[in-house]
């Protein structure tokens, strides 16, 4: 019996319908050829058809996933496990994130730990899950690389939603309302008053590479100068100091970096450009994780926990 059962732990095959009503499978096979090529959200897995039926190898789908599969002999059942089990049996969640994104995210280097609006946020998450937390450094440039690669279960720190992140990975219900708005001198707050004065030949632009404010700035910027910065925590002060005239930024930041330093001006901010909201980024493929993290946070904000974290970093 341990051998059928080593045997059907390996081979046990999963009918095409069983997964696809939770995420996007496709053949490329002509009608009755033994061996497909089948993705599962872009993942790769070796399946089979027989009498125009495909099957994949449930372990496969795991691997292919990043989901734990399990077999119940009594049952003869397949189990493709939640990503949300997972954490709770381990006793932890990965959450990816930035540190370099104020309010929401950014590594003390004094004390070695992150801090912020979705790190408090994340402390929240696992203590409602009952798990630790491990916070796993990642970079907008490689963000949906690293959550793909299964490096983190989620990504938290100021994300913004938009429909090229969410073709690739699932977003939580969005949060905290914002737009694009430049980060000034209070001496040029006269000065640049509108996207047309900014984009002008003798000013300099400060932004970091890889997310929203690198595409915006791509998209709407023609004739200034653009200086890409890798630390996204070092543009404030270089505008501060005349290094760079702008920081282009989510209107949030802006307003953080402009009450924190009397040289600073958070410009347009009541009237940003681009408005959006941030989210939280997961696989896709997994109903049961995501509406556990939106349930939470609806009960967060029901019960005062977040407006408690918008005071606390970003009012």
């Amino acid at each position: 019996m341990k051998l059928i059962t080593k045997v059907l732990l390996a081979i046990v095959l999963i009918a095409f319908g069983f997964v696809a009503a939770s995420m996007t499978l496709q053949t490329f096979a002509e009608k009755d050829k033994p061996d497909v090529k089948v993705l599962a959200d872009g993942q790769a897995i070796s399946g089979h058809t027989v009498n125009s039926t495909t099957y994949v190898s449930a372990r496969g789908l795991g691997e292919a996933l990043h989901r734990k599969v399990s077999w119940n002999e009594e049952s003869r059942e397949v189990y493709v496990h939640s990503r949300l089990d997972q954490i709770l049996e381990r006793g932890y969640i990965r959450v990816g994130t930035t540190g370099d994104y104020k309010p929401f995210t950014f590594f003390n280097e004094e004390s070695k730990q992150y801090e912020g609006y979705d790190i408090d946020a994340a402390l929240l998450l696992a203590e409602e899950l009952g798990v630790e937390v491990k916070f796993v450094r990642t970079s907008w440039p490689t963000l949906m690389e690293d959550l793909l690669a299964d490096k983190f279960d989620i990504a938290m720190g100021g994300i913004t939603r938009k429909m090229s992140r969410q073709i690739d990975a699932q977003f939580s219900t969005g949060y905290i309302p914002f737009g694009k708005s430049p980060l000034i001198r209070e001496e040029d707050k006269e000065r640049f008053t509108s996207l047309e004065s900014i984009d002008q030949e003798d000013v300099k632009i400060g932004v970091n590479p890889g997310g929203t404010n690198e595409s915006f700035v791509n998209e709407n910027i023609k004739n200034a100068e653009v200086v890409v910065v890798e630390n996204n925590l070092d543009i404030p002060g270089m505008v501060a100091s005349g290094e760079v005239d702008v920081m282009i930024t989510d209107s949030i930041e802006a307003i953080y970096y402009a009450n924190d330093d009397e040289q600073l001006y958070a410009a347009l901010a009541d009237n940003p450009w681009n408005p959006s909201q941030f989210g939280y980024m997961m696989h896709h493929g997994d109903p049961k994780f995501t509406n556990t993290v939106n349930f939470w946070m609806e009960e967060m904000e029901l019960k005062g926990k977040f407006e408690e974290l918008r005071e606390k970093w970003i009012y």
